[in-house]
């Protein structure tokens, strides 16, 4: 991974590169502050009903105009399922009630190719009114055996790949 920032977020140092527990790490040469870069939690949430799966048109880069799974980055402190009803209810305008863990995938995002894991909930729909909203264009209702070829990310493509084998 290449190094990705210059100075200490502690002191202002320089940070270099040093190879520790078998990884490279940025290392402040000044305080000696080590800069872990992990994986951002992130939560999605896939609703089915009349055997068909809600997405939403992202109306952003990275992927704009692709279809995604409504999901997100989860705020600091907060747990994925509760990240989970907040990005769907922010997307679609629906609050939902998550009814089990789908799984866990590994991914990337944007530009800088920040690892990303993903936690994907299945959900049954208990109020709101659909409306496109926060980061998504558009949000439409797929048949599981009709949906669009542009997904967003390759985890999600996994995670519906699940669910269509679950449901089958």
């Amino acid at each position: 991974m290449p190094m990705a920032f210059a100075f200490c977020p502690d002191c202002g140092g320089r940070l270099g590169e040093r190879l520790l527990d078998e990884h490279p790490r940025q290392v402040c040469q000044a305080c000696g502050f080590v800069l872990y870069e992990n994986s951002k939690p992130c939560s999605g949430v896939l609703v089915v009903r009349d055997d068909k799966l809600l997405l939403v048109e992202r109306a952003t880069e990275p992927f704009k105009g692709y279809w995604d799974i409504p999901g997100g980055f989860l705020e600091p402190g907060e747990h994925p399922e509760a990240g989970s009803i907040r990005e769907l209810q922010e997307e679609t305008g629906l609050t939902v009630r998550p009814t089990e863990l789908l799984g866990i995938w590994m991914d990337v995002y944007g530009p800088r190719q920040e690892p990303t894991l993903n936690l994907c909930y299945l959900a049954e729909v208990v109020g709101g009114e659909e409306s496109a909203g926060s980061d998504a264009s558009a949000l439409r209702w797929f048949a599981l055996t009709d949906l669009p070829e542009r997904i967003a990310f390759a985890w999600e493509a996994e995670a519906i790949a699940v669910l269509k084998a679950r449901l089958a």
